[in-house]
């Protein structure tokens, strides 16, 4: 039994700043929105304060929990997972909207699966290489049994369909490993055939060919397909440096579609300006930096992968999320980690927190 030491203070505050200033965001963005569609300016804030606290509970929890039990429950967790993943099709549980099942409908609040199985996904995958690191060089040993494990859980997620969550699970499972040192050549070879794959599934649904062209000429049907991109730019363009000022925002009064969602990092750049979006920007880069410093340290392997898939999981939602609204890349329904209003995202978010904080315990580091 390793020596607990302090968790990561610095970790631990930055979360908490990022989840408070969340809050106070998804109410500036919602309220008119809320007000008129719900008749309740507060609906959203209450929500997602309801599910701040019961991320925090969660965090606090999984921080006494040694992750080193997740090792040996590691293929019960995936199990779960993908059971998990399957409810969304349970007629009467799951629910459909736009057109999409991702959720299920639990007592008036919708979960979304594929977010857990985010977390079932890493576990596993850590798992594997700690317990096969010598065999992470062969192709059909330490590649191809990942890709089978990512493509199950991608393949059931596509069924719904959210091509991007699909996407970023099999993106953080290529990130870990790399990481534990697999084979270059192996991973370089894959990547044409990825390419292939995606173009295909682009091209094999009109809504995501559309997302793609209105990327490139978002101008060139500006109130359909490019219509989303243009109100965000139009949003961040009119932020300037110092903003509009909080709450003053004027393209969530019905021009951003639920903006205290995916969009919301528009509105920070239209009410905070330059200055609070590149903010928002240092403090998710002091929160991946701490998190990598928490995977160098890890006591093991098993906590290194571990750390490793929670901070590229979350490293890499946040990018795609700012290149969406930035239109630096094709729309996609990644939220912000800790920001956005979303239930399962911030729960997930603040439960994986958790777990890199008791890492942190476990290291010779003293974080205080």
């Amino acid at each position: 039994m390793n020596k607990e030491n302090t968790v990561d203070f610095t970790l631990l505050f930055t979360v908490i700043l990022l989840v408070v200033f969340g809050i106070i965001m998804v109410f500036s963005s919602s309220s008119a929105s809320a007000y008129y569609k719900i008749g309740d300016s507060y609906y959203f804030l209450k929500r997602q304060m309801l599910w701040a606290v019961v991320g925090f509970v969660s965090m606090v929890v999984l921080m006494n929990f040694n992750y080193e039990n997740y090792q040996r429950l590691a293929r019960y967790i995936l199990a779960g997972g993908v059971l998990f993943l399957l409810t969304v099709f349970i007629p009467g549980l799951g629910i459909t909207l736009n057109g999409a099942s991702r959720w299920i409908e639990i007592g008036g609040y919708t979960i979304q699966p594929s977010e857990f199985a985010k977390l079932a996904v890493i576990i596993y995958t850590a798992n594997c290489i700690a317990k096969k690191k010598e065999d992470i060089r062969s192709f059909t040993k330490g590649v191809v049994p990942f890709l089978i494990v990512a493509g199950i859980v991608f393949g059931i997620i596509m069924l719904q369909p959210d091509f991007s969550t699909g996407v970023s699970i099999v993106g953080v499972v290529f990130v870990m490993i790399f990481i534990a040192g697999a084979n270059i050549g192996h991973l370089l070879g894959l990547t044409l055939p990825g390419i292939v794959a995606v173009v295909a599934l682009v091209i094999s649904e009109e809504y995501r060919l559309k997302r793609w062209t209105s990327f490139l000429r978002p101008f060139s049907d500006p109130q359909r397909s490019g219509y989303q991109i243009i109100q965000s730019l139009y949003a961040l363009g009119s932020g300037g440096l110092f903003g509009l000022g909080l709450g003053r925002s004027r393209q969530k009064f019905f021009y951003i579609p639920l903006p205290q969602n995916d969009f919301i990092f528009s509105i920070i750049g239209e009410e905070l300006g330059f200055i609070g979006a590149t903010t928002v920007v240092l403090l998710f880069m002091l929160l991946i930096w701490r998190g990598v410093r928490i995977a160098l340290h890890a006591p093991d392997l098993f906590g290194c992968m571990l750390a490793t898939g929670i901070i590229a999981m979350i490293g890499m939602q946040v990018i795609m999320n700012i290149a969406v609204v930035t239109s630096s890349m094709p729309v996609t329904g990644i939220t912000l980690p800790f920001i956005s209003s979303g239930g399962s995202s911030l729960l997930l978010n603040l439960s994986c927190i958790g777990i890199l904080l008791n890492i942190s315990k476990k290291t010779s580091i003293n974080w205080s």
